[in-house]
């Protein structure tokens, strides 16, 4: 069976909307999904290298706002994609480069 890999990450990112916490000034979410997933987001920016030993990873400014919009694109009823949803996000300072965080 084929699977589209694009199309689990888009999920993945959606569901850690789901254990999000903030963190001092950013955003994290907890890292109970797959592995190779993961480390997709984190390829694509959306998330800090999840292979440490915490148990959670932090969401990029990017990611937070794209994991807001794809859960509530997938699991909200009356979503407006036009909209692109509610922004809970607007009231957070921009997070720091992961550059500068490593």
């Amino acid at each position: 069976m084929e699977i589209d890999k694009d199309r689990v990450d888009e999920m993945v990112l959606a569901l850690l909307y789901l254990t999000t916490f903030k963190d001092k000034p950013n955003w994290r979410a907890w890292k109970g999904h797959n592995w190779d997933s993961l480390d997709r987001l984190h390829q694509r920016g959306y998330i800090s290298d999840p292979a440490t030993k915490a148990k959670s990873v932090l969401l990029t400014e990017k990611g937070a706002k794209r994991s807001q919009v794809l859960f509530e694109k997938h699991f909200k009823e009356h979503f407006s994609p036009r909209t692109g949803g509610a922004d809970i996000f607007r009231d957070i300072q921009p997070l720091s480069p992961l550059k500068t965080l490593v």
